[in-house]
Parts: C-alpha cells; structure tokens; sequence
C-alpha cells in the first residue's frame, strides 16, 4: 500500500477522483481561475491510477504531465474561441469614457490642452477650445490623452 493508498484510507484512484472533484467545484464557486484544467488532470490521473496502481511518485509524475498538458491545451483553446464578455471595456478605462461630454479647464488646441471628466483631469488634443467650452471624447490615445471634439 502507497502513501496517497494510506490517505483517509481511500485507494488512490478515489483520492485523485475526490480532488477532481474537490477542484471543478472549487471553479464553479469561483469561476475564471482555470481550476476545471487542473481538475482533469486529476481525474485522468486517478484514471491512469486505477487502470495501472502505480506507486505515489508516478502517480505526481503523471499528474504533473497531465497538468501541463490540460493548461496548455486549455491555452490554445481560449487563444481559438473569443469568450464574450457582458462588458468588453471593464479594464479599458479610456475606451469607456469615449463619448462623454467633456469641460475644457485649459486651452485645448492640436498641441494639448486640459478637461474635467467627472472629478478628475486629463490630458487633452483636439480642435482649439476655450476654458469653460464643453467638448465630447472621440477617442482616448497613449491611454490617457483625450481627443476632443466639439
């Protein structure tokens, strides 16, 4: 009888089942850690572990293969198949505020300028506009400055 046989007094193969399992749910509960790559592997590890009874150092072996493999077929899976997202701009802070009229707080001409967005200022390019105009963002470059448009 192996270490991982002498674990809660499970076979192998139950062992590696049970964190499988223990790790699908673990990524239904939170999901976007990529815990279900790591869960086949398991499962295929208590698999090949049930088939074969290799002794314990095989059967980490075997899940580390079968890890690296799942992960990186997990990989080019997401790198073919565009997930969608309900809000494609979340960590694009400058593509979000494209469209929002805009305060001009200094001059803002071709060569820069600034505007109130909310609370805060930013950096600012676009048609010549006085102190106090009001202008909309059409685009946002170098992440933060703002093309105005009037």
């Amino acid at each position: 009888m192996n270490s991982i046989e002498t674990f809660l007094g499970l076979d192998g193969h139950w062992v590696w089942f049970i964190l499988g399992a223990l790790l699908a749910i673990a990524e239904i509960i939170v999901p976007g850690i990529f815990l279900i790559f790591i869960a086949i592997a398991a499962l295929l590890t208590g698999l090949v572990t049930l088939i074969f009874d290799p002794g314990a150092p095989v059967q980490f072996i075997v899940f580390a293969i079968f890890s690296l493999i799942a992960v990186y077929g997990g990989r080019i899976w997401y790198a073919k198949h565009d997930v969608e997202s309900s809000d494609p701009m979340l960590n694009d802070r400058g593509a979000r505020m494209v469209g929002q009229i805009v305060t001009i707080i200094e001059a803002v001409d071709e060569n820069g300028g600034r505007v109130r967005v909310g609370d805060s200022e930013w950096p600012a390019r676009g048609t010549s506009l006085k102190p106090g105009d009001k202008g909309k963002i059409s685009n946002v470059t170098d992440g933060i400055v703002h093309i105005i448009e009037t």
